[in-house]
Formats: C-alpha cells, structure tokens, sequence
C-alpha cells in the first residue's frame, strides 16, 4: 500500500497552502470582527479551480477525487478554518447539480459556480430538526408555474450572502422519500433571512436562518427527480464528513506548528520550554495524533473514491476520529502558550473556537458512533 501523495497532489496541495498564507491567513482575525468574508476573495479562488472541485472537466469544474479535496481543504485551513469550510459548502452544491442535474441546469449555473463569480450556499437543516434531517418540515407545493415553498432553514452559512441556494424541502409524503432538491436563487419572491447568528466561532462566515413565505421558482429549479432530494443530500454528505475533518485536520496543524514555534521561543527558568520533558511529551502526542488522523482521513477518501462497500463507515469514523482528535490539540496548543494562548493577538483562542463546531457539523460525533455501530451490527448479523 503506498501512502505517499502523487505529484499532482503535492501540486494541488501547495498551491492552496502558498494561496491560504498570502490571501487569506494574514486578513483572517479581520474577516472574523467583521463578520464576512470579502467576495472578490472567491474569484481569486475561482481563479485556481476551485470553485468546481468535483464538478466534472466536462462541465468545466476540476473533476477532482475525493482524496484531492481533502489537500485543498486541509491546506486552506490552515490558514483559517471558517473560510476553508465555507468553500467545501460550496463545491457541496457544485457536486450535487453536476451530478443529478440536467444539461440545462449545469449550462445555467455551472459556470458561475465553478468560476465562484456566485456563492452557493447549502440549505438543509431546520429550527426543528438537526440530527432527524428527514424530518424537515419546509414545503414546496406545486403550481402552474413551478413551486411555491414555505418553511425555515436555520444555521445556514451563507445566509443573506450567497447568490443562490439548495433547498432540500418537502413535495410529497413524510420521511426521506418525500423530500425534492430544489435551486432557490437570491432576489427569489418571498426569500428573506433571519438576523446573522453571533457564533462561537466560524464568525466569518455570515450565517442566519432562510426564510420562505410562498417564495415562488420555476419548474425547471428541480434537481433531478421529486422525492429523491434526500437520497441527494446524503449522496454528498459522506464527502461533506471527509471536507469538514480536513478543515479540522489542517487548523490542527496550524495550532501545533505555532505550539512549536513557541515553545522554543517562550523562557521560563532560564531555558525555552521545549526544553522540558513534560511539554516534549505534550508536543509528541500531538503529532502522533494529528499524523494518525491524517492516514485515517485519507484512507476513508480512497475507499468513497474506489466505491468500496464499507466507504460510509470509514466516513464516519474518519470525521469522529479526526475532529475530536483536531479539537484537543488545538486545545492543547492553547495550554502550551499559558495565557496568552487565551489572547486574540496568538490566534489560538480562534482556532479552538473555530474547530470545536467540526465535531457537530455534518452529523454530530454521536450520530457518527450510531452510524458506525449499525455498521458494525449489519456486518455481525
């Protein structure tokens, strides 16, 4: 088995690290007061390709794997966590159109969106329903022009932000087999947005609740067929687990290597602190756990890539594994900088802040335990 990155991954790897520590890394805490992040950014990005990570070269996108992704991702982060993670929302969407859309649709809003000259932003979860999504309420009835829908998304980035929106709503019966995938673009009659969420952390991402009172769209916004919108939806979420564990993973690493850099910098009884056999120690399950994360991660992508049976398990053991693991390090690398770890000016109190929403993201940490334990119990039985 050979764990080593290809060329073409090196490549794609240190072209979003080289962007996230020019464009974005240096302007990060200063997009977090302001609570967004610039647009012209998302043209730069655009710029590079990715925009379209997993939409097809056909279709004008990157035509990436998963695995490529997961570099873009984790690379960006360690520039700043939020932006890097707004993005994956974004090739999200790209991947469903791409995948289940018509020609029409990927001619109307493909290119847009791999360019990033629109934002896409992804509307699934409600007030009401978090962990239990097929129990969505939001509908969209049927007219002779197309559909009208009524109902709430809540903590959705991008809110009042993004030029368009996937809306997963319901068009038929209760349960997952009711619910249609449709494209709701901004300036729609009847969209409006809830007042932006103070966050804990991913503060630059504006998010808010998206609001429909009989917001009217044409037919033709339908992705794919009605009442195969969640089937959709969790199409992509198993890349969305792998994405957000790389956002994890790569702002993970910005904390150790700033733990690093400051324990041999910071003094204390007449020597650098990483002369300390405690902290050494600290330092050194650090890296083990950040390095065990990482094969994890990247074998969970290589077997979604290859289609492998137990590609969903590994999914979901990769994003538990890996974003808890992610969270204590950073954490960790806070307590190694004493108290001015907990000052902004360091950026370690960002970085917790910012990792600790990767572990309810995507499915919480402890739907990834029932997934996999159903796994586990399907495969005994």
């Amino acid at each position: 088995m050979d764990f080593a990155l290809s060329e073409e991954q090196t490549a794609i790897f240190d072209m979003a690290y080289a962007f996230g520590q020019e464009k974005i890394a240096p302007f990060a805490q200063q997009w977090e007061k302001d609570g967004t992040i610039p647009k012209d950014l998302w043209r730069e990005v655009g710029e590079l390709g990715f925009g379209g990570l997993y939409v097809s070269e056909d279709s004008g996108g990157a035509g990436l794997t998963r695995l490529d992704a997961t570099l873009v991702f984790e690379a960006l982060a360690m520039a700043c966590p939020s932006v890097g993670s707004f993005l994956s929302i974004h090739n999200m969407v790209g991947g469903m159109i791409d995948k289940f859309g018509t020609a029409e649709q990927k001619a109307k809003w493909l290119p847009d969106l791999t360019s990033l000259n629109k934002v896409f932003s992804y509307c699934l979860t409600e007030p009401g329903s978090g962990s239990d999504a097929s129990a969505l309420r939001t509908k969209a009835l049927r007219t002779n022009e197309g559909y009208t829908l009524n109902g709430t998304k809540a903590f959705i980035s991008g809110g009042g932000y993004s030029d368009a929106y996937i809306v997963m709503c319901r068009t038929g019966e209760d349960g997952p087999k009711g619910i249609s995938a449709v494209v709701v673009e901004n300036g729609a009659e009847g969209l409006s947005f809830g007042a932006l969420e103070d966050k804990m952390g991913w503060r630059s991402q504006p998010t808010s609740e998206v609001q429909f009172d009989d917001c009217k769209i044409a037919a033709d916004n339908l992705i794919g067929e009605e009442g195969r919108g969640f089937a959709y939806a969790m199409n992509g979420l198993d890349g969305g687990r792998l994405n957000i564990s790389a956002g994890a993973l790569g702002g993970a690493q910005a904390a150790l290597t700033a733990a690093l850099n400051y324990t041999g910098e910071r003094k204390a009884f007449g020597k650098t602190i990483d002369q300390f056999q405690a902290l050494q120690f600290k330092l050194a399950d650090m890296e083990i756990e950040l390095q065990a994360a990482r094969v994890f991660l990247r074998q969970a992508a290589w077997k979604l890539d290859n289609n492998a049976p137990d590609a969903s398990k590994h999914c979901a053991m990769a994003k538990r594994f890996v974003t808890d693991t992610a969270f204590q390090v950073a954490n960790d690398a806070l307590q190694l900088h004493g108290g001015y770890g907990y000052l902004a000016d360091y950026g370690m109190e960002k970085l917790v802040r910012d990792l600790r929403v990767h572990q309810i993201l995507e499915g919480t940490n402890e739907i990834m335990r029932l997934i996999t334990a159903r796994h586990l119990l399907a495969e005994r039985d």
